[in-house]
């Protein structure tokens, strides 16, 4: 039997009332969405973390007259310990470490007047540094110390070693290339072993020409002199007290030469090594009339120069 069979009912899938209540709980999610955003922006966010710079390190310094200096890192250091210095049955300072003894010296010029170095040498000085000569501090003219030549031949003839000294003024390395040239000629006869050296001061007055100087200026001046002794197969070396050592020369221009420190105490307190030490003005030595500078060569600079 054939039966009509009715399409089913079409109904819409959501009713208007239904329709409106799911967009209003769209609208309101939207609306609370929006909310959490604008309180994301509005509260303070923390700044972004700075990486940590790397920390830099600290750079050593030498305190000296009250002025904090940084240290020449490629300068070879003072290694004297005060324990190693004794005084000698002489009354003259000495040193000895490992066995090994300084060599006992003296420097002088015409101001020691005439010395007896036979009587020098008997009293047990090993080496004496004259002076050559010295250049005017007003007008820069160079001039022989008038005792240089009677000292130097007393000193070889009494069996000493035997070193010079320049007393410089220079303001420029060209004169001091002058100076050295000066000095090379005056000691060709002689044979110097111990060293040739440089010895700049400042000199108080108003006719001073180098009162002026600066440290950079002076550090080639004692370049040039010492590069041009080398040259010639002598032993160069730099003379300075401790403020020309600490305010005034660049000593790691200089560190290739050996440095004569002239500092008065019992024992050497400044930073950088040295190879001869002066550490007195008013020692007395017999052969000798009145205060005469004394010395000591420390073990490592014994010897000849090559």
């Amino acid at each position: 039997m054939n039966e009509t069979i009715s399409p089913p009912e079409h109904k819409p899938r959501h009713t208007p009332s239904e329709l409106w209540g799911k967009s209003a709980l769209a609208m309101a999610g939207l609306a609370l969405l929006l909310a959490l955003t604008a309180l994301y922006f509005a509260l303070p966010r923390p700044e972004p973390e700075e990486p940590e710079p790397d920390p830099v390190p600290e750079t050593e310094t030498i305190l000296y007259r009250g002025q904090e200096l940084p240290v020449w890192e490629d300068v070879p250091v003072n290694t004297y310990q005060p324990s190693d210095f004794f005084v000698g049955p002489n009354g003259w300072l000495n040193y000895e470490k490992d066995g090994q003894k300084a060599a006992v010296g003296v420097d002088v010029s015409f101001y020691q007047g005439d010395i007896d170095w036979q009587k020098v040498a008997a009293s047990g000085v090993d080496f004496a540094i004259i002076r050559l000569g010295y250049r005017g501090y007003s007008k820069g003219v160079l001039q022989m110390d008038s005792k240089f030549e009677q000292n130097i031949q007393g000193a070889l003839d009494a069996g000493l070693e035997v070193g010079v000294y320049f007393f410089s003024q220079a303001v420029n390395t060209w004169e001091a290339e002058e100076e050295a040239d000066f000095v090379l000629q005056a000691i060709e006869p002689y044979p110097v072993t111990y060293p040739v050296v440089f010895d700049w001061e400042f000199v108080s007055g108003d006719e001073v020409r180098t009162s002026s100087l600066e440290g950079d200026a002076l550090t080639r001046c004692a370049g040039v002199f010492c590069d041009m002794v080398q040259a010639e197969g002598y032993r160069p070396m730099i003379y300075f007290n401790q403020d020309l050592g600490y305010l005034s020369y660049n000593l790691s221009a200089l560190k290739q030469y050996p440095f004569w420190l002239a500092q008065y105490s019992n024992a050497p307190t400044f930073y950088y090594d040295f190879d001869l030490w002066q550490y007195s003005h008013t020692g007395t030595v017999p052969g000798i009339e009145g205060n005469v500078d004394l010395d000591l060569a420390f073990p490592k600079d014994e010897g000849s120069a090559d």
